[in-house]
């Protein structure tokens, strides 16, 4: 698979808005934004969006965006939601393997009835 093992693809990580700024007043100072990268492993693409942002906001630019973190209660009750669902797909799967067992019963009850009177079940094919 191509492309796999590049750095930089897979997870994002956050950075706090502290480690933003430093990062962001070092390129303000002058120090090469390639340097910089290569050193906080952190793709020149985005210190300069960093940069741009601090330019545009301040600090307030750099903080995270995006949906704000759930209040705990928030997670409970996407929890118990995420349980209660949970718990009804295995309602239906248990529905659904009880039908499989009793269907698989009644049609080796079927062959067992059919085999004993020397005709062929419906199932099986004939011997030449």
């Amino acid at each position: 698979m191509e492309g796999a093992n590049k750095p930089g693809r897979g997870k994002q990580r956050n950075h706090a808005p502290e480690f933003k700024l430093r990062v962001v007043q070092r390129m303000l100072a002058g120090e090469p934004v390639a340097r910089l990268s290569r050193e906080v492993k952190v793709k020149r693409e985005m210190l300069y969006r960093w940069r741009d942002a601090y330019r545009k906001e301040g600090v307030a630019g750099l903080r995270a965006k995006g949906r704000p973190p759930l209040k705990p209660e928030e997670k409970t009750s996407t929890a118990e939601a995420r349980l209660r669902a949970l718990e009804r797909k295995v309602g239906q799967q248990a529905l659904v393997i009880d039908f499989l067992q009793r269907a698989c019963k009644r049609v080796k009850e079927l062959r067992r009835t059919s085999e004993g009177s020397g005709a062929t079940a419906s199932m099986e094919r004939s011997k030449p």
